[in-house]
């Protein structure tokens, strides 16, 4: 609460009437009294938590293939899609967490772009949350893309499921920042990403950013194999491409399939025990990550059919696209 954004947090709560709980100078990695007493309970509860902290690790991550570090200015969102990757990295309770300290976090940001340069440093501020989502109580995105525009030498990478991006249109942003949008087909956003913005917010999202000159871009993620999923798909690209009178230079696309390990499996069913997600290892081959973690991924042949219809399409509809990765 020393800082000027975790009192203007606190201000704005006590105005709307939130009950506020004050957990003094102990760890916000160790929040208690989040109620519920099933994990279905237990997801719903931490989503409407909001919980007003520091961060105390600076140290930044790298962050491939989406760009050169990661940095974060919270965690979770109020987004509720049953695939997401963070379901087993941020325990039983995945509370929304902002942090008040940006100035710190931004003067690690500086010194790294400053060690690097000449070569131009990117910044991935998204890898851990989405921070357009609680923009409205924070402004810390708004001050991200402003501190960006005058650091030389640097890139910030944003990406969201949330369409809200009003406070961001007349930011001097000086083309340091790429926005992308998270899109997928109608049928999964209805079936996986629940408290989510819909497609078409989205698309009238990105149609805004585009004007306001923001390099642009949009991840498909992740990409689903199920009957029809070409059809999807060629729709999907073909409302993005409907949706523009005029495509924005520069366009990305980013594209990542649908994998997941056994551990996010457990949590996921936990938690949407409904769930129509695809989570069957037998039809799936195993990827070895980092320390040894499997993943399950696609087998060659349908991957390899899959990525053949989607560079299709994009070659097709956006002949001067630019494709960042598949993978």
């Amino acid at each position: 609460m020393k800082y000027h954004l975790g009192a203007d947090i606190l201000a704005q709560m006590n105005a709307a009437d939130i009950p506020v709980k004050i957990i003094g100078p102990r760890s916000h990695n160790r929040v208690t009294g989040i109620p519920g007493d099933n994990p279905q309970q237990c997801y719903r509860e931490a989503k409407d938590t909001l919980v007003v902290g520091l961060k105390r690790d600076l140290h930044l991550d790298t962050c491939k293939p989406s760009a050169d570090f990661e940095f974060s200015m919270g965690t979770s969102c109020p987004g509720g899609c049953h695939y997401c990757y963070l379901q087993t990295h941020l325990g039983k309770k995945p509370y929304i967490r902002v942090y008040v300290n940006l100035d710190e976090i931004f003067a690690v940001i500086r010194e790294i772009t400053v060690q690097n340069r000449p070569k131009i440093t990117t910044f991935e501020a998204a890898s851990t949350s989405d921070p357009l989502a609680v923009e409205h109580i924070t402004g810390s995105l708004t001050k991200a893309i402003q501190f960006f525009s005058t650091l030389e030498s640097s890139a910030l990478r944003v990406v969201t499921k949330f369409a809200a991006v009003e406070p961001l249109l007349k930011i001097e942003h000086h083309n340091r920042t790429r926005f992308r949008f998270s899109l997928n087909t109608a049928e999964i956003i209805r079936k996986f990403e629940p408290n989510t913005a819909t497609l078409r917010q989205r698309l009238d999202a990105a149609n805004q950013m585009a004007g306001a000159k923001y390099p642009l871009g949009f991840i498909i993620a992740p990409l689903f194999i199920y009957p029809g999923f070409e059809t999807g798909y060629t729709e999907l690209f073909q409302q993005i491409r409907s949706s523009f009178k005029e495509l924005p230079p520069d366009l990305t696309f980013e594209l990542i399939t649908h994998r997941f390990t056994k551990r996010a499996k457990n949590v996921i069913l936990e938690r949407f025990p409904g769930t129509h997600l695809d989570l069957n290892e037998t039809t799936r081959r195993r990827k070895f990550g980092k320390y040894g973690l499997v993943k399950y991924i696609y087998p060659e042949p349908d991957y390899s059919r899959l990525k053949e219809h989607i560079l299709n399409d994009i070659n097709r509809l956006f002949p001067d696209a630019r494709v960042e990765y598949f993978t």
